[in-house]
C-alpha cells in the first residue's frame, strides 16, 4: 500500500509539474521565459525554487487528499450495491428466464425434468388399416416444478429382453418447451405399422419399451406389446402439453 501510494503520489506530482511548466510556457512572457533560467551569482537557478515552491504547498496535499477521499469508497459500494438496480442488472447479466418456466420455489429456477423425476406409460392406441397411434405420456412425479423440451429416445425389447431393431423417425415438427407442474404429464406421438413391408414376413413382436427422456442418458422402461413392421420404425412427435392425442 505504501509503494502504491508513493506511485500515486509521483504521478501525481508529475501531472501538477507538466501543467505549472505548460502555463508558463503559454502565459509567461519572453523576458520572464530567459530569466527563469539566468544563473544567479553563486550558480543556483533562482526560477526553478519558485517553480519547485508550488509543488510543496497546500494543493499537493489536495491531490493527495482527492487521492484518498471516500470516493473510492462510494465507487466500491455501488460495484457491491444490493439495492433494485443491482438486482436489475445481475437479472440482465444471468439471461431473460426460460420459456413457460416458473418457480418451485422463491429464488429457485426451474430445471429440466431428470429421468429420475418422471413417470411413462404408453396411452390407449387408436388402430386403423394397419396403423396404429399412440400417446407417450410423461408425468413429473416429483415435488418440484421442471420442464422437457424435444424428442424422446425409443428401443424396443422382446419377451426375452433383447433390443429389437428400433428405427426412430422424428416428425416435422417445431419443438416448445413444456413446463410439468408436480403431477402434470406431457406427451408425444407414436406411429407404426403393423403391415408387413418389402421383404417382411412377419413383424418382430414387442414386449417393453426403452424411453430416453430428452436431453438425459438414464431411461425409463414400460410394457408395450406391439408388432412394429417396416423394419422397426417408430414415428415420434416432440413432447407436446397434456396427456392426450
Amino acid at each position: 500500500m505504501k509503494r502504491s501510494s508513493g506511485a500515486r503520489r509521483l504521478t501525481a506530482l508529475s501531472t501538477v509539474m507538466a501543467g505549472v511548466l505548460m502555463a508558463s510556457a503559454a502565459c509567461g512572457s519572453p523576458a520572464s521565459s530567459e530569466r527563469s533560467v539566468t544563473p544567479a551569482a553563486d550558480g543556483a537557478l533562482p526560477r526553478i525554487a519558485s517553480v519547485n515552491a508550488p509543488l510543496a504547498d497546500a494543493k499537493v496535499a489536495g491531490v493527495d487528499a482527492r487521492l484518498t477521499d471516500a470516493k473510492p469508497a462510494e465507487a466500491n459500494a455501488r460495484l457491491t450495491d444490493t439495492g433494485p438496480k443491482a438486482a436489475g442488472a445481475n437479472a440482465w447479466l444471468a439471461g431473460p428466464p426460460a420459456a413457460g418456466g416458473g418457480s418451485s420455489g422463491a429464488g429457485t429456477a426451474v430445471e429440466r425434468c431428470r429421468t429420475g423425476a418422471l413417470a411413462a406409460r404408453v396411452g390407449a392406441v387408436d388402430a386403423g388399416a394397419g396403423q396404429r397411434y399412440a400417446p407417450l405420456v410423461v408425468t413429473n412425479r416429483s415435488a418440484r416444478t421442471c420442464w422437457v423440451y424435444g424428442f424422446v429416445g425409443l428401443i424396443m425389447i422382446d419377451r426375452n429382453g433383447d433390443a429389437l431393431r428400433t428405427r426412430t423417425r422424428r416428425e416435422s415438427v417445431q419443438p416448445h418447451r413444456v413446463t410439468l407442474r408436480p403431477g402434470a404429464g406431457a406427451h408425444a406421438r407414436i406411429h407404426w405399422t403393423e403391415v408387413p413391408s418389402g421383404r417382411e414376413t412377419r413383424c418382430p413382436a414387442a414386449a417393453r419399451l426403452m424411453i430416453i427422456p430428452p436431453d438425459e442418458v438414464a431411461h425409463l422402461e414400460i410394457p408395450f406389446t406391439a408388432a412394429v413392421c417396416d423394419d422397426g420404425r417408430l414415428d415420434i412427435t416432440p413432447m407436446a402439453p397434456g396427456t392426450r392425442l
